[in-house]
């Protein structure tokens, strides 16, 4: 199948992709603009991971106001270089992780920042209703598994369905962003205020 400069254009939109990465996934995917994204974002995820071991000490603190001030959120997003930190792409990807903990209301960036103890808490308490569901011993534990995971999800930022694509999680937004702007991106932490919470 011919591959039109206009299809590649529509793909280039869609993903921020170089023109020849653009050629080559529409060759790849036989035309198939759907299967060409999740190409280039599969290919630009395994690009991202070789640049998540660098050092991120630029970036922004990013800032989102919602609901006639009542929720507010703070949140630090580092990147390699003062020269990404002040491009449209980052600063719009500082916006949207903002709106995101504003939205969401994660407590933790990742599952790794969780205290064991939370874990283990948690574990049990899952234990304790699948026993109370009178599910065989060798279920319980695959079930205890998933629920966790759906934890992770609800407090872990980077766990999270993106709140303007919730087929993409936040971690897989990021990996894109580091693909595309090609530098490493740390969520480093963040703070959510609501009038009327109490610490």
């Amino acid at each position: 199948m011919a591959i039109t400069m206009e299809t590649v254009k529509k793909l280039r939109q869609k993903t921020g992709a170089g023109v020849m990465d653009c050629k080559k996934a529409l060759q790849e995917t036989g035309g198939d603009i759907d299967k060409a994204v999740e190409y280039l974002r599969e290919k630009g995820i395994a690009a991202a991971e070789k640049k998540a071991g660098r050092t991120a000490a630029e970036g922004l603190v990013g800032s989102y106001i919602h609901m006639g001030g009542k929720i507010g959120v703070l949140i630090e997003v580092n990147c390699e270089t003062d020269f990404v930190a002040k491009t449209e792409e980052f600063k719009a990807l500082v916006h949207n992780l903002a709106m995101q903990v504003a939205a969401s209301q994660p407590d933790y960036v990742s599952r790794e920042d969780i205290p064991g103890e939370i874990i283990d808490r948690e574990k049990s308490i899952l234990r304790q209703q699948a026993l109370e569901e009178n599910k065989p011993e060798h279920v319980i534990e695959k079930m205890v598994e998933g629920r966790l995971e759906k934890f992770f999800e609800n407090v872990c930022l980077l766990e999270q369905p993106f709140i303007k694509d919730t087929d993409q999680k936040v971690r897989e937004l990021l990996k894109e962003n580091i693909a595309q702007l090609g530098e490493n991106i740390v969520i480093n932490r963040f703070s959510r205020f609501a009038v009327g919470e109490e610490e």
